[in-house]
Formats: structure tokens, sequence, C-alpha cells
């Protein structure tokens, strides 16, 4: 029998309560690869029915919170930053102002990560930024520009891997868990950037020395410095992305 709409909103809303006390247990008590408790124990908890325990499992799968399989309990996720890559590659690719938006959050994290990497960063953390920067230096070589697209792509690849290298360097982990959901929607900021880039008469070779700048601070322990380098070079970005999305405002639209 169908419910009628006042049944389906009531049914909805109950998921959804119990969805966010499930939540809170789940955050607060079990660790990642623990199973729920059984539907028939969770509805008898609730006081709701086996359905609306689906329901609500599905909503906090859909949060991410919880893996889904076939036969099998619902089990706690390891948490990652799939629903936030999300939001921010929607936001870079339908809305310009985003990737303003975007710079603006980099400025404060990464001047803060290269502050704490400074003072933190063990010999570990520091060879993973200087390979880094090793790898943009080996994707583009002596010349002036990249030879190909996949130079390029495997620049930018290698860009992320520096900053991401500095925010796990600085010793804070959620630093380096936002990054990782950043990876996404900064590489393809990356490619825009260097649109712009290079229509201000700079080249890849500009972008090493500025990343050479901030890992020289970095190894000197200089929290100050490593923060004001990084803020030099972010504002350049936030520069680069202005001059590209005014030239493609310019250009004629193809028919």
């Amino acid at each position: 029998m169908s419910l009628s709409g006042d049944a389906r909103s009531d049914h909805g809303s109950a998921a959804s309560a119990v969805a966010d006390d499930l939540a809170q247990l789940i955050l607060g008590e079990l660790a990642p690869g623990q199973s729920l408790p059984s539907e028939a124990d969770l509805a008898g908890r609730y006081s709701v029915s086996r359905l609306t325990i689906r329901e609500a499992v599905k909503l906090l799968a859909g949060r991410g919170l919880l893996e889904l399989s076939r036969g099998r309990r619902a089990m706690v996720r390891e948490p990652d930053g799939s629903a936030f890559t999300d939001f921010l590659t929607s936001l870079v690719r339908t809305d310009p102002k985003g990737l303003f938006d975007l710079v603006e959050v980099r400025l404060s994290l990464e001047m803060q990560s290269a502050t704490m990497a400074a003072k933190r960063a063990n010999r570990a953390g520091i060879i993973a930024i200087e390979n880094a920067l090793q790898g943009m230096r080996d994707s583009v070589g002596d010349s002036p520009d990249f030879a190909d697209e996949a130079a390029e792509a495997s620049f930018h690849a290698f860009d992320f891997g520096f900053h991401e290298a500095v925010a796990l360097a600085s010793g804070n982990r959620v630093l380096g868990y936002l990054f990782e959901a950043m990876a996404v929607p900064l590489r393809e900021g990356f490619f825009i950037s260097q649109r712009g880039h290079a229509d201000r008469g700079h080249t890849p070779q500009d972008t090493i020395a500025a990343h050479q700048r901030i890992l020289d601070c970095i190894r000197e322990g200089n929290g100050r410095a490593a923060a004001e380098a990084m803020r030099i070079h972010l504002r350049d970005t936030e520069r680069d992305i202005r001059m590209a999305l005014t030239k493609m405002a310019q250009s004629p639209a193809r028919s």
C-alpha cells in the first residue's frame, strides 16, 4: 500500500532524525571498519520500523559515513573528503568567482601550513617537498614553456604535490586532509592560472623559482619568511587567474 503525502513526510522525518542520531554514534563511538548493529537492534532502539532504519542508513551512506554492500551490515567508512571535493570541483567549474574563493581559502591555509612546516618539518617532510619541486623541474626541463599537454599535466601534478607536502610537513592532520580533498579543484585551477601566468609574460621557470623561495624559508626554519613567500606566490596566482578569466571573457564565443 502506498503512503499518503503526510505519511511519507513523517517517514522521512523519522529517518532523518534517526540518521542524525546515528551519525553521532558513528563519529563518537565507532571506528572505521566497524559494522553498525543489526536493523532489528536499531529498529528496537529507536522504536521505528526496519524500513525507517534502512532509509536512515542510506542517508548516512550518502554523507560518506557508511559503506553499503549486499548481504552485509553497513560498515563505518574511513573518513575522506569526497563530498567536499565534489562541492569545490562543481564550484570552480560553474562559477568563476569560485576560483577566487578558493585562492582566499588557500591564503589562510597555506600561509599557516608554511609557517608550521618551517617550525616542525622533519627530514622526511623536507625531502617530500624537495622531490615535488624536482618533479616540477623535470616536467619542463630547461625550456621556457611546456613541450606538450602531458608535460603541463605532470607539472601541475607535482605543483599540487609540493603544496600538499608542505601541508603534511606542518604536522597538522586536518591540513593534510583538506589538501587531499582539494586535489581535483586545485589542479583544475592550476591549468587556468597557467594561462594567465603566460599571458602576463611569465614562464613555468618563474613558478619554480617561487616554490624554491618557499622551500628555502622552510629549510631555514623561518616561519614568517615562509608564510610571506607563500603569500606572494598565491597573490600572483590570483592575478594569473584574473588575467586568464578576463582573456576568456574577451574571446569571441564559438559558434
